[in-house]
């Protein structure tokens, strides 16, 4: 640092200011600073810098390991937003809640001297180890449907307000027939569609079937599409909990000579890349993951300087496409 102060003809301080403060420091002063610093190679002495701060500037990442749409991105969002703050990561993958998982998590952290932990959970047993993880460091939960604890600090994505959506917007095209294909029993996503999916049509005064399980994979939508179909218990609409069972449910219509939108209207959810070019193209709610991704690493920020925080919840998007429509006329 001294170096790049000699050859932009600047203090140690102000080098400091331009790495740390930079929109303190005169333009011209920091162009002169920044570019000592690409003529030297200069880089930051991070060991220096954790032993004085007592910071490592490292955010410890836990996730479930699921390659899924929404916990892949998740993760993606948290490790730019992080890396946009200042912030490397480091993850492991937690499966299951046992005393034996949760040390080793804890220790693999306290080794690396994390300044604190994001616990991205979509299942019960994530978010059952991110609570024992509470009182060694820091931790911020990203989940649905759950409230902060002490200790705990919880973001995430409104997903009942997105079924909601996507179950209102079928009633308001008439339907008064929508079924809902859930995802698996164990995730937190999964219950808050089925809920919110519940009230939209409890509030419409409209009868509430009960929800298919399904699964997450298009293979899944397909299975009970063909159930319903050879059962002759086909509705009017299909609000499926994500856009690969969406994508099931039409081949399997399709297959049996059924028209989407025309005979039945189907609606996924996520907004995963290519809906907008399936045929029809899906009807479905998009997920802010980069918002979320931001707010959860403002949640960090505020829990490791000690300030209180409430849940952050981000509003999703309805994203209406030709995959639904009108019910048919009888």
């Amino acid at each position: 640092m001294a170096d790049v102060a000699g050859l932009a003809g600047v203090s140690h301080q102000t080098v400091s200011r331009v790495l740390n403060n930079p929109d303190v420091v005169r333009p011209e002063t920091r162009r002169r600073v920044e570019e000592a610093i690409r003529a030297l190679g200069y880089r930051r002495n991070t060991a220096a810098r954790a032993l004085r701060t007592r910071q490592t500037g490292l955010i410890g990442v836990v996730n479930s390991g699921e390659a899924r749409f929404g916990p892949a991105h998740m993760t993606m969002a948290i490790e730019e937003a992080a890396r946009q703050s200042g912030y490397a990561t480091t993850m492991t993958v937690v499966r299951d809640a046992k005393d034996s998982t949760v040390e080793t998590v804890l220790e693999f952290f306290l080794e690396h001297r994390v300044d604190g932990i994001i616990v991205i959970a979509p299942v019960t047993a994530v978010a059952a180890a991110a609570n024992q993880l509470v009182g060694q460091l820091p931790v911020v939960l990203v989940a649905a449907g759950l409230r902060p604890t002490s200790g705990l600090r919880v973001v995430g994505i409104d997903q009942e307000l997105g079924a909601a959506l996507a179950t209102r917007h079928l009633l308001e095209l008439g339907h008064r027939q929508v079924l809902h294909v859930s995802g698996p029993d164990d995730w937190f996503d999964a219950r808050s569609r089925i809920a919110g999916w519940r009230c939209a049509l409890e509030s419409a005064g409209v009868e509430v079937p009960a929800p298919v399980t399904g699964g997450w994979d298009a293979a899944d939508g397909h299975r009970v599409a063909c159930r319903l179909i050879d059962q002759r218990r086909v509705p009017t609409a299909v609000f499926a909990a994500n856009d690969l069972m969406a994508l099931g449910m039409i081949r399997a219509f399709h297959e049996a000579g059924l028209r989407v939108p025309d005979d039945v209207s189907v609606v996924g959810f996520d907004d995963a890349e290519g809906t907008g070019y399936f045929s029809p193209p899906l009807t479905t709610v998009r997920q802010p993951f980069s918002d979320v991704g931001r707010a959860a690493i403002h949640a960090f920020l505020q829990a490791v300087g000690g300030e209180p925080s409430d849940a952050e919840t981000i509003a999703p998007e309805l994203v209406v496409r030709e995959s639904s429509g009108p019910p048919p006329r009888v």
